[in-house]
């Protein structure tokens, strides 16, 4: 199952200056870290905090990378949703509603991936921490079981889908209804314009692994498996 995009941005915006970062993003999350609390309008968003050190992920994914990916390109997406919805009907709506208002309309597909690729990145932030990867336990490891059969499984379905994504996108561990799926979106789409709720991601955008793995995607693909994904998160967003 894959979801449609609407076209990558421009490379040079990409790379655009990191503006000073203020008081944090807010998104429903589903989660106990430190993010503010819901309902906090655009006008206000910034730059959210990452859940752990810049280069505590090395060497799986260096401070390197971390350098560019968040603080260049992160930065440059909740910039420009910022400048775009400033002075507009959006100024006073949730991150999450600019989403599902924007989605799917060619005249706002700017506004849609920016926005959208605000929410993916921090969702993604905190799909992964030190020491993390492997097996999971408890309720997320049941429902592993019961949707894919195994873990194994679990794995071949994820990874196959991050691998197989053409371009840049995304590949999510979703639970829609009373299961888990593993789906794919291409650029900015993400789960939450669709009835499936996501509980983890994995970014595979060349920005997000190419200082590290090169055209290697795969052997990113799996340190984030064995040695990133953060099971808790998944745990927590689980309905």
């Amino acid at each position: 199952m894959a979801y449609n995009g609407f076209g990558t941005l421009d490379r040079r915006e990409f790379l655009a200056k990191a503006g000073s970062a203020g008081a944090a993003l807010a998104l429903t999350l589903g989660m106990t870290d430190p993010v503010p609390a819901q309902g906090q309008s655009a006008s206000t968003i910034s730059l959210p905090p990452l859940p752990y050190a810049q280069d505590a992920l090395a060497p799986a994914i260096s401070g390197n990378t971390m350098s560019f990916h968040y603080g260049k390109h992160h930065q440059a997406y909740v910039n420009n949703t910022v400048k775009m919805v400033t002075g507009t009907e959006l100024e006073k709506a949730t991150l999450e509603e600019i989403i599902k208002k924007t989605a799917g309309r060619a005249d706002q597909a700017s506004l849609f991936n920016n926005a959208a690729q605000v929410f993916n990145h921090t969702f993604y932030w905190h799909s992964m921490k030190p020491g993390g990867g492997g097996e999971p336990n408890g309720k997320i490891a049941q429902k592993i079981s019961e949707s894919f059969g195994s873990y194994q499984k679990f794995v071949e379905a994820f990874s196959g889908a991050a691998a197989s994504q053409f371009g840049s996108g995304w590949a999510w561990l979703v639970q829609d209804g009373g299961r888990l799926q593993v789906v794919k979106t291409s650029n900015a789409e993400t789960p939450i314009t669709t009835s499936a709720k996501p509980l983890i991601t994995i970014d595979v955008w060349e920005h997000a692994y190419y200082l590290d793995y090169m055209n290697r995607r795969a052997d990113y693909i799996k340190a984030f498996i064995e040695k990133l994904l953060n099971w808790d998160f998944a745990e927590k967003n689980l309905l």
